[in-house]
């Protein structure tokens, strides 16, 4: 774990669970599984204050534990997962997009849970979305669980492990901790519930009401209240499926930027139909015959079965490989060759390449020649790179070696001789495309990790105008409640002079460029990561 990963994860935990569980969350990072006892004697607080830390932890799925042989608990922090909290509004969008406000919601509600029943969460957002709405207009419970049903027929949410049930021996001590097992079968099966009822809006007349009011509605609904039938059925956001469908829109974009629409969209029809099948990490999507893809391609998309072999056939020819085929009876099979799609992103110039444009900011446009120029012809000597890319030997020899330095371009010496001799030697620039894409990774880490503290700092210099606004909108609210006359709320309005008006609005400005720039660098950080787990061997 690099250090520029250990500082994100820290800021990241800070900003969403406060310094105690930031504390904790970066130990545990930092030195590995550790037990409780330990924990609490390294990080000098209450024990308590630790449990309650690590429970917030284990419900966002940052921390995992284990029972050792010897009987205790050892607890470890999961510090990719920690990472991909600065994700999260990706995800909430991605399911606006495509289950619009209600889709959007159930996932918001999730995360910011980490594990809820179905019940609860179908209650929570009807509830949300009804006062949203305009007076005497509701959501109703069927509505929300059929978009939960449909998130999770397409795995975006999944259900988390259980504690299995097994009859319980009256001699036998109890486990000190439970065993979580999750049955595949099971992962995305919805429950049978009858949810029925409307979402209920906010009385305001609830903060006026007297001690002795609360406490009588508290012992009503202690007693009216039943276990819902999902009780202990917790569902989760499925963030590898998430992963998958942003890797799926980058391959359609680069088929659309290489070739046409028309392709783009039998491409975006061969993945849509194996987006379930297929695991996010595998290497190519499954099998498919034309007859498949024709039947499955938007009713819009009015092309006859001539034409779409026609584009299959220049898809699996390309020279990026976009599409494979294997056999030829009954027209052949066809998949989305993932992997090697994902290192044409990140290199080939004509897919808008991620790594080659960042170089002209960095070293400049000569560079970026020389860098293209070893992609493509991928081993050159020193003078061939000055030939080639039409450069003085001068600077050809300053750029190679500044980009060697930053580990954007490597040296492979091929000796004639056994002894090494440097006269009687070979010396080939390349690029290693995982070890720049590592290098490259490392550097956006550190970027949202100065634009996360960049927004700290902003904040905490504006900290008393942004109180004091946060004041005047409170009384504004309070008056418009009660019917204020006009004269009124402008003198309230008036409390928040213009320099300081002119001050608040730079300081929203700010924030929102930082918050666009957060959101840019990981997109680079998704494609980055992507390509370096699909070079991974597995197992």
């Amino acid at each position: 774990m690099t250090q520029a990963e250990i500082k994100l994860s820290s800021l990241l935990l800070r900003e969403h669970f406060g310094e105690i569980v930031e504390k904790i969350g970066t130990y545990l990072i930092r030195t590995g599984t550790q037990p409780l006892r330990g924990i609490v004697s390294e990080t000098g607080l209450l024990l308590d204050q630790v449990k309650k830390a690590l429970c917030v932890l284990i419900q966002h799925n940052l921390v995992t534990y284990q029972l050792q042989k010897r009987g205790f608990i050892e607890y470890e922090a999961q510090c990719k997962r920690v990472l991909r909290i600065l994700r999260y509004p990706r995800y909430i969008y991605t399911a606006k997009t495509l289950y619009n406000d209600t889709g959007e919601l159930i996932v918001e509600e999730l995360l910011l849970n980490g594990k809820m029943t179905m019940s609860a969460v179908v209650r929570k957002v009807a509830d949300r979305l009804t006062e949203t709405m305009e007076d005497g207009k509701t959501m109703d419970y069927a509505e929300v669980s059929s978009t939960f049903v449909r998130l999770a027929d397409t795995h975006f949410v999944q259900r988390c492990p259980l504690v299995p049930e097994t009859p319980e021996s009256p001699d036998a001590p109890p486990l000190p901790a439970p065993t979580l097992v999750l049955n595949e079968k099971d992962m995305y099966v919805v429950p049978k519930l009858n949810l029925t009822g409307k979402g209920k809006r906010r009385r305001s007349c609830d903060e006026d009401e007297t001690g002795e009011h609360k406490a009588k509605k508290q012992k009503q609904d202690g007693e009216s209240s039943e276990p819902p039938p999902d009780d202990g059925i917790y569902w989760q956001v499925n963030i590898d499926r998430f992963h998958q469908h942003f890797r799926d829109q980058g391959i359609v974009s680069a088929v659309a930027n290489r070739m046409d629409q028309t392709s783009s969209e039998i491409v975006r029809t061969m993945l849509r139909m194996s987006e379930v099948t297929t695991s996010s990490s595998a290497p190519y999507t499954q099998p498919l015959s034309s007859n498949e893809i024709f039947r499955s391609l938007p009713a819009g998309y009015n092309i006859a079965k001539q034409v779409l072999d026609q584009y299959l056939t220049l898809l699996a020819d390309d020279p990026l490989e976009f599409v494979g085929k294997s056999g030829d009876s009954g027209g052949g099979m066809f998949t989305v060759k993932v992997k090697w799609l994902l290192e044409d992103l990140l290199t080939l110039p004509h897919l808008h390449p991620l790594i080659p444009s960042c170089l002209p900011l960095r070293f400049g446009s000569r560079c970026a020649r020389i860098f293209r120029l070893l992609l493509r012809k991928k081993h050159l000597e020193q003078k061939q790179v000055e030939d080639f890319a039409m450069i003085p030997a001068k600077e050809a020899k300053d750029m190679l070696y500044k980009m060697l330095s930053e580990n954007f371009v490597s040296l492979q010496e091929i000796p004639k001789t056994p002894d090494h001799a440097p006269s009687r030697t070979f010396y080939l620039y390349t690029v290693n495309v995982p070890s720049s894409a590592r290098m490259l990774l490392h550097r956006c880490y550190k970027s949202v990790a100065n634009l996360i503290e960049r927004r700290q700092y902003e904040t905490k210099e504006n900290k008393r105008l942004l109180e004091k606004s946060q004041r005047v909108e409170a009384i504004l609210a309070s008056m418009q409640a009660t019917g204020a006359e006009a004269a009124q709320l402008q003198e309230i309005e008036e409390m928040i002079t213009a320099p300081e008006r002119q001050q608040l609005e730079n300081l929203k400005r700010n924030v929102n460029k930082i918050d666009a720039s957060e959101n840019q660098v990981d997109e680079t950080i998704f494609v980055l990561e992507s390509f370096i787990e699909s070079t991974v061997k597995r197992p």
